[in-house]
């Protein structure tokens, strides 16, 4: 087997742009690689050289993956994100894969032109979530019921005590949807709820943000954030590329 590593080109998004543009280099595995771009008409797909093999979704990797994004970002906003992992052959594929997805390309840059995607998670506070709990009086009776008893005998009682739980921890959800996620949802261009990670995850959203109002939508997360506070931890992150709401799934196979 010999010890020369093929060297393939790894795709990490696509732009709108007339020019080839530098965005300077990245660090792939340890070894710093130049992102160029692979040009079509008004759109062009930056990439960089890679060793030619599959890349795990580990941390590392998928750092790697968004700091190249990240960079592209900061010198042209209107990046079409391209999922994790991609590699080809050479740069004639690529711009063979460029020229196929053109229609969908042509298509998406009026649509995120000038937005960027910002998240907002909200997690629950665990003393404010045990406060819900105790102040849900069946709860407490069930609660009592079961403590002082055997493991085996409250197995049923624990399950019926964690149904009702899960009741309770979805109508907190819908009054976080309702007083946070739809405030929002109205200074956006669009907005996504993504299904929360956690059991004290009350909300997990996405949200595409005209640039111009940004700043109006920071004041409103800041603004809800106060009204909040002693009841949530928020988790506010971007400017990203618009993952959530733009779709470009590839399969290197068919490449």
């Amino acid at each position: 087997m010999s010890n020369e590593e093929t060297i393939g080109v790894y795709i990490f998004c696509g732009i709108q742009t007339e020019t080839d543009e530098d965005f300077g280099e990245i660090e792939i595995e340890g070894e710093k690689k130049e992102l160029f771009t692979i040009r079509y008409k008004d759109a062009a797909i930056v990439a960089a050289e890679a060793p030619m093999k599959i890349y795990h979704p580990n941390k590392d990797n998928l750092l790697m993956h968004q700091n190249a994004v990240s960079l592209v970002m900061k010198k042209n906003p209107t990046v079409i994100p391209v999922s994790f992992g991609n590699i080809f052959h050479s740069k004639e594929d690529v711009g063979v894969l460029l020229e196929n997805l053109y229609p969908q390309f042509e298509k998406l840059f009026p649509a995120i032109k000038g937005k960027v995607e910002l998240g907002l998670k909200v997690i629950g506070k665990k003393e404010w979530l045990e406060s819900q709990v105790s102040e849900n009086s069946k709860i407490e009776k069930m609660a009592k019921a079961v403590k002082g008893k055997s493991e085996a005998a409250s197995y049923y009682e624990r399950i019926q005590l964690g149904g009702v739980a899960q009741k309770l921890v979805t109508s907190l959800k819908q009054d976080v949807e309702q007083e946070l996620f739809n405030p929002l949802k109205e200074l956006a261009e669009a907005s996504k709820s993504n299904d929360p990670i956690g059991e004290k995850m009350l909300l997990n959203a996405a949200f595409l943000v005209d640039q111009d109002n940004e700043t109006e939508f920071d004041q409103k997360v800041n603004e809800l954030y106060e009204k909040w506070k002693d009841k949530v931890e928020f988790s506010y992150s971007g400017p990203w590329a618009a993952y959530n709401f733009v779709n470009i799934r590839l399969k290197v196979e068919e490449a």
